[in-house]
């Protein structure tokens, strides 16, 4: 079974297309990335399956039961819960109090104390700092929050927006451990990210979107090989790399991988 299932999915903002098209499904049970640019469509992909956007054409299904017409507080009580893009916690509020809000449908919180078990053992440091306010917590720890208040949920399907997003690479290699620790337990996963490397690694099988279309589809090994995705996304990670000043000497790579981004762009 699906979980979910899109089927020729369109998403506009008014008269802009954001998803054209768009077929994807992904599992129960497995990892599947989305990977692409920005402006790619990603981040509204996940907030259509999240009943945050309602599709013009096509339609959405989770185990075979159609969830695009839903609002999105019944789209989460159906095991789905997304962490978005800029983790978006309560930065006010004590790590405690952001974990206890994740769980605030009927079946989540009835397993609260299981729940926040789970959470203490993946994320320690959120036992550590549970009195601590949010916003004075560092970027890694917030993502790890913004991870652990979507568990509090129960989730079948965890849908991550960029959570790489301007984390330092040993944060970034720690949150993608817990990211598969989460998918070994059971949880379906949905992973969206601009890492390429990290994300085609990771996952069973991807997708490539582009201008809002899937372009390409296979498993991580298979795109990973892929002279396209090579081009154009698998050089991103060297200038990044570059940029972060870890790959110095690189200056020739870096300037002829930019350029073939520019073309693949164009």
């Amino acid at each position: 079974m699906s979980l979910p299932e899109l089927r020729e999915v369109d998403v506009s903002y008014g008269d802009l297309p954001a998803l054209r098209g768009v077929s994807l499904t992904a599992a129960a049970g497995e990892i599947l990335s989305v990977v692409g640019a920005n402006g790619a469509g990603k981040t509204t992909l996940l907030r259509a399956i999240s009943g945050l956007l309602r599709p013009q054409a096509g339609e959405i299904l989770l185990e075979g039961a159609r969830i695009h017409r839903l609002p999105s507080h019944a789209v989460v009580e159906r095991g789905v819960m997304q962490v978005p893009e800029g983790r978006k916690i309560f930065p006010g509020l004590t790590v405690r109090e952001n974990l206890d809000l994740g769980a605030y449908t009927p079946p989540a919180r009835s397993r609260r104390r299981e729940s926040l078990d789970r959470v203490r053992a993946l994320f320690p440091v959120l036992a550590e700092r549970a009195g601590q306010t949010a916003g004075t917590m560092s970027g890694g720890q917030q993502q790890m929050l913004a991870i652990g208040r979507a568990l509090m949920a129960c989730p079948r399907l965890l849908m991550l927006d960029e959570p790489s997003l301007g984390l330092a690479p040993m944060v970034v290699q720690e949150i993608f451990r817990i990211i598969a620790e989460i998918n070994r337990a059971g949880t379906t996963v949905l992973l969206v990210e601009q890492n390429t490397r990290q994300a085609l690694a990771l996952a069973a099988r991807s997708y490539v979107l582009e201008n809002g279309q899937v372009v390409l589809a296979g498993s991580g090994r298979e795109l990973s090989g892929n002279e396209h995705v090579k081009r154009a996304y698998l050089g991103m990670c060297v200038w990044r790399a570059a940029a972060a000043g870890e790959a110095s000497g690189y200056d020739n790579a870096v300037e002829t991988t930019m350029n073939r981004v520019r073309l693949a762009s164009c």
